[in-house]
């Protein structure tokens, strides 16, 4: 009885089996959830019997599918919390921040409302004149102060509050710890009032943004 025949030509080789042989692996790829086999028939040299002829079978893995793609993309969402050190911020001057941007209190107030449904932490922040924007200066050269800027460890949706509020500008940085990262000048903020107010909603109120400002912050604005 034949067994398995090597057949070696060059620096290739070419395993071939029995007919037993082939239905054993045909069986073992049938077991492979999601496995493919694959079969073709090999000719042997001239001179061994025909009867011996049969198949190269092996075995590939399954490619990915679009389910378990999207599973990936997912699961890779905690890419942003990867570096508890780095921070990303957007900026601009105070008083189109806090004063007339007409969608970034509902913004963050919605946000906020979002985490607290979730029990997460929260993760963004608003600092009044940050001590970081000195290792800007392309940046600061650029801004009107008092400077607000809008803080979080999550760069993805600092990337989002950059295109939703457009005018204005955005970078990361490092810091050792979170006071550190939020650091900021003491600085009062005054804005005019318009002597007419056409806008269909009300005017926000003068401290809307004390709910977003660092625990620091907070403590220092109540005393």
């Amino acid at each position: 009885m034949l067994g398995t025949v090597n057949l070696v030509m060059g620096s290739s080789s070419a395993a071939m089996a029995t007919p037993t042989h082939s239905a054993a692996v045909k069986s073992l790829a049938s077991s492979r959830i999601g496995y493919h086999n694959h079969c073709r028939t090999l000719p042997l040299p001239l001179g061994l019997p025909s009867a011996s002829i049969s198949s190269s079978c092996f075995l590939s893995p399954p490619l990915s599918s679009p389910f378990s793609t999207a599973i990936a993309a997912v699961n890779s969402d905690s890419a942003d919390k990867q570096e508890s050190n780095k921070y990303y911020f957007v900026v601009a001057n105070a008083k189109f921040m806090l004063d007339e941007e007409e969608h970034f209190k509902e913004l963050l107030f919605e946000r906020l409302r979002y985490y607290g449904e979730r029990n997460k932490e929260q993760d963004f922040w608003l600092v009044i004149e940050p001590k970081f924007l000195d290792k800007f200066p392309n940046i600061t050269k650029r801004l009107q102060r008092p400077a607000v800027a809008l803080v979080s460890t999550n760069s993805s949706w600092i990337t989002f509050m950059k295109l939703r509020l457009d005018r204005v500008l955005a970078e990361s940085y490092e810091a050792n710890s979170l006071e550190e990262a939020l650091a900021s000048t003491p600085t009062n903020l005054e804005f005019e009032k318009p002597e007419k107010w056409v806008a269909p909603y009300s005017k926000y109120e003068y401290g809307w943004w004390e709910a977003f400002l660092p625990p620091v912050t907070k403590a220092e604005a109540k005393v």
